[in-house]
């Protein structure tokens, strides 16, 4: 046989089995014999992006960026702990059990009027032979999952992977619960709550203004390896200052969040309490000259309070636990007194003075 021969088989050989290998990766025929799980979901930067989509045209995407960091929609941090929490459901989610044929079609039809359709984004390659030796050909591949409603005894979702034949009964062995709730499809309820997380060698300036006593506003500055306490109204530097409660303020931004986003603000409160001045507007800038701005109001028990009773400084008339905040004029959130009490003080409590309540 010639040479050339000889290279030319070999040469279609190759495309042939290359051929193989590219179609069984695009198009896998799972079974029931094999596990549910995303393997990708595993391994850290495995999944790039997963988007979620109901039958109510609520849709969501979160996009990885880096192991601390996803994004929602391409716009907001991501909260981690849910991130983790759904990769480590799509991790470590086995078959259960097989819908009998007879109750199939009534799942199918379930699945098909209310379900969630999950796909995931993840890193591959075309060719992945001897346990990952042999890996050629790097792409993206996608697995498209419908997440359905729950098992009568709650320790079991439905679902339905595309390519296989019938739904399944899913759980994660050694869980009793459901996985539904773990695939919700509301972009803020997958939003980080986070307001600062710096420490304290990265927080260039800490400034407090509080408009109903300007004389109270301050600033806390970096000075080299130290800190300097400013008065804002008339502007000087305070001769010394309480260092046991600056440095406690200042640690307070190494993890500080908010409790969560203020949905169905009542309209008495946003014809009233947003149009006033804020209680205090606190603004944390980093060593890099990033900032943060909070702006806080109070927070009616009853918010026809505000309009009905003559006197809205009483003690009673208020939330004692949580009040508004508006963050970097953009989202409307709730806060802790109980978190935000030694935060949000006036300089006088700083320079060693009685403590104030003066947001209450």
């Amino acid at each position: 046989m010639k040479k050339s021969n000889i290279i030319i088989i070999v040469v279609v050989a190759l495309l042939g089995i290359a051929t193989l290998v590219i179609s069984l990766a695009r198009g896998k025929n799972h079974t029931f014999e094999q596990d549910f799980q995303v393997e990708a979901a595993a391994i850290p930067g495995g999944v790039t992006r997963i988007y979620m989509a109901d039958k109510e045209n609520n849709q969501m995407l979160l996009t990885y960026v880096d192991d601390s960091l996803w994004m929602v929609d391409e716009q907001y941090p991501a909260s981690i702990h849910m991130v983790d929490l759904l990769l480590e459901t799509l991790s470590e989610m086995r078959i259960k059990s097989r819908v009998n044929q007879a109750a199939a079609d009534n799942v199918v039809k379930i699945l098909a009027a209310k379900s969630v359709k999950v796909e995931v984004y993840y890193k591959d390659y075309r060719i992945n032979w001897f346990g990952g030796k042999l890996r050629l050909f790097p792409c993206e591949k996608c697995d498209v999952i419908y997440v359905g409603h729950d098992t009568q005894d709650m320790l079991g979702t439905y679902m339905y992977r595309e390519g296989d034949d019938v739904p399944y009964v899913v759980n994660i062995p050694g869980f009793r619960g459901c996985l539904s709730p773990r695939f919700v499809v509301n972009p803020l309820s997958w939003r980080s709550h986070s307001i600062v997380s710096l420490p304290v060698q990265q927080i260039a300036r800490v400034e407090l203004r509080i408009p109903s006593m300007p004389s109270e506003s301050f600033s806390i500055d970096r000075e080299g390896d130290g800190f300097v306490l400013n008065l804002l109204s008339p502007a000087h530097r305070a001769n010394g200052f309480d260092t046991a409660r600056v440095a406690q303020l200042l640690s307070s931004f190494v993890n500080l969040n908010f409790d969560e986003f203020a949905k169905n603000v009542p309209k008495a409160e946003l014809d009233t309490t947003f149009t006033r001045e804020p209680r205090t507007i606190l603004t944390v800038t980093d060593t890099k000259g990033n900032s943060r701005e909070l702006k806080t109001y109070i927070k009616y028990t009853n918010p026809d309070d505000i309009v009905n009773m003559p006197d809205t400084t009483m003690y009673q008339v208020f939330d004692i636990n949580r009040l508004y905040a508006v963050l970097d004029n953009k989202d409307t959130v709730l806060i802790q007194y109980y978190i935000f009490d030694n935060i949000l003080q006036p300089a006088s409590f700083f320079l060693g003075k009685d403590k104030s309540y003066f947001a209450r």
